[in-house]
């Protein structure tokens, strides 16, 4: 296979709008820029950009590669406006990475839906769907189902009976759904799984017995969900994922959870039964939550955090078991100073488990 070049937004996968001039680059950004005539045809990054590209500096570390860049114009801090060479226009805004997002949705804006049924799809017959939608290759739309307006179902999807969809809904390939209430703006990646059979059993002298599962998953508006992620419904309560919630790849959301509004939970997070998480919460990934635990608003979980119980609002936990990131590093420090106090008393050939004889200090083993 040929290597090609590195392209930002490569015209094999992506469809690009434009060429836009500077004055409409600047209104879609929500941001301030100098009056030029200057067309831009695209976006790249700071070392790769050409004059009639657009760019963006948000970290201070990439400090150096806005000095050299070419790029024709740049959207930058305040701070940074004055570092933009002068063959640049700063594009100037105090949320730079906002700006960007709204300006590279200019240039590469979301695929049109193509409307109508493709024909190996299988739609039952009550199924509702709105003319405007597009049902994907092999999807299957069940009994009683109904596919709002604009919605994208993609192949061999399948949207169970009766399943409710809001509009503008993009359901990638091979997502199952079912038992389901979906809002309108809802992005399901390619290999979710909403609504299955949550871990419910009882355990009696025979083995074990399933309990049936008979609650629903409820996702609001505006919602996005990783590839591979799995909600399952509700025993008897619903799951519910709050308006604005972002959901990275390889999730596990239990039964009966909870997620407030604006949560953003990162990959490899496992969410247990019943658990409750208010509005703001992040978790970084791989951490997990015991079940019925509650986590007020605006709380930060640590990477690998095992969460064994309550977080009050606004608290930052790590470690596994998790506590207070304030404490949790203090403890660390702690250790580390105490390891390199005993190695550096063997080196010296001291013994540091007897103390100092002249201070009065007693081993930690006393």
């Amino acid at each position: 296979m040929v290597e090609r070049p590195a392209i930002a937004g490569d015209p094999r996968f992506f469809q690009r709008n434009g060429p836009f001039t500077l004055a409409a680059v600047v209104d879609a950004a929500r941001a301030e820029a100098p009056p030029r005539r200057l067309m831009l045809t695209g976006i790249a990054p700071l070392q790769t950009a050409m004059p009639d590209q657009v760019s963006f500096l948000d970290n201070r570390k990439y400090a150096t590669a806005l000095d050299a860049t070419q790029a024709g114009a740049v959207i930058v801090h305040p701070d940074m406006a004055d570092r933009v060479p002068e063959t640049a226009v700063a594009i100037v805004t105090r949320e730079p990475y906002l700006a960007w997002a709204r300006a590279a949705a200019l240039f590469f804006p979301l695929p049109a839906v193509s409307p109508g049924v493709h024909p190996s799809a299988v739609v039952a017959p009550d199924a509702m769907i709105d003319p405007s939608a597009e049902i994907g290759p092999l999807s299957v739309i069940g009994a009683g189902a109904e596919i709002g307006p604009r919605c994208r179902i993609g192949p061999l999807a399948v949207v169970g009976d009766g399943v409710i969809m809001g509009r503008d809904c993009r359901i990638g390939a091979h997502v199952t759904i079912s038992h389901a209430m979906i809002g309108d703006r809802v992005c399901l990646y390619p290999g979710v799984r909403v609504g299955q059979d949550g871990f419910g059993f009882a355990v009696g002298a025979e083995g074990f017995i399933s309990v049936p599962q008979i609650g629903r998953v409820i996702i609001h508006d505006d919602v996005e969900v990783g590839s591979n992620t799995t909600i399952d419904r509700g025993s008897m309560h619903d799951t519910v994922i709050g308006a604005g919630t972002r959901i990275d790849n390889l999730v596990q959301i239990a039964h009966n959870v909870r997620i407030g509004r604006a949560c953003v939970i990162v990959s490899q997070v496992g969410i247990s039964g019943s658990a409750t998480l208010e509005d703001q919460v992040m978790f970084g990934g791989q951490a997990g939550l015991v079940g019925h635990a509650h986590i007020g608003r605006g709380a930060r979980i640590g990477a690998q955090a095992g969460v064994m119980g309550d977080v009050p609002a606004g608290a930052e936990w790590v470690g596994s078991p998790a506590q207070p990131a304030r404490g949790f590093f203090r403890e660390l420090a702690t250790l580390k100073r105490m390891i390199r106090d005993y190695t550096g008393a063997r080196r010296s050939g001291g013994d540091p488990g007897r103390g100092d004889p002249e201070k009065g200090t007693r081993s930690g083993t006393d």
